[in-house]
């Protein structure tokens, strides 16, 4: 048994796992009952299970919860204060979700997408979602909320923070 330290949503917490290799996916679902990123192909090819390490987009269900050594952010912690993400508002506001399996790696892709570019054209956005999958085929509405996002033309009920 080993103890594994891991900061998740600017909580510091721990882990004890029988296998260090056992991926990270399976610390934040079963262990810290995160259930944002879901289990959809396991082979880090689908997207459903990403969760923010070092800025980028990473596939949780092939990371060795052994080797994180730097902040993780699940679609939990995008909220703040009972206050939605403006990517979470606009995910609203675009109906975006069909069966809502998806979600939780197009939005966390598209916020590491808008942390590096807040401004994507396009074509841009179409690059930084290229490999996220959605079964139900709503890529046109998520596309939309990412410029809505990125316009900066959220409902009211959203608060602009990063």
């Amino acid at each position: 048994m080993a103890t594994i330290n891991l900061h998740v949503n600017g909580r510091a917490t721990s882990v004890n796992v029988d296998d260090p290799d056992m991926p990270l996916l399976y610390a934040l679902r079963n262990d810290l009952h995160l259930h944002g990123p879901r289990f959809g192909c396991g082979l880090g090819q689908c997207g459903a299970c990403a969760v923010i390490i070092n800025g980028v987009a990473t596939r949780s269900c092939v990371t060795p919860v052994s080797g994180v050594r730097a902040e993780v952010t699940t679609l939990e912690g995008l909220s703040a204060g009972g206050t939605l993400h403006p990517l979470q508002q606009a995910w609203i506001d675009e109906q975006v979700p069909a069966c809502g399996f998806c979600q939780n790696g197009q939005i966390m892709t598209a916020k590491a997408l808008l942390d590096h570019n807040p401004h994507p054209t396009d074509a841009e956005i179409r690059a930084g979602m290229e490999g996220v999958l959605c079964r139900c085929m709503t890529y046109f509405r998520i596309q939309a909320a990412i410029k809505r996002v990125a316009r900066g033309t959220l409902s009211s009920a959203a608060e602009v923070t990063k």
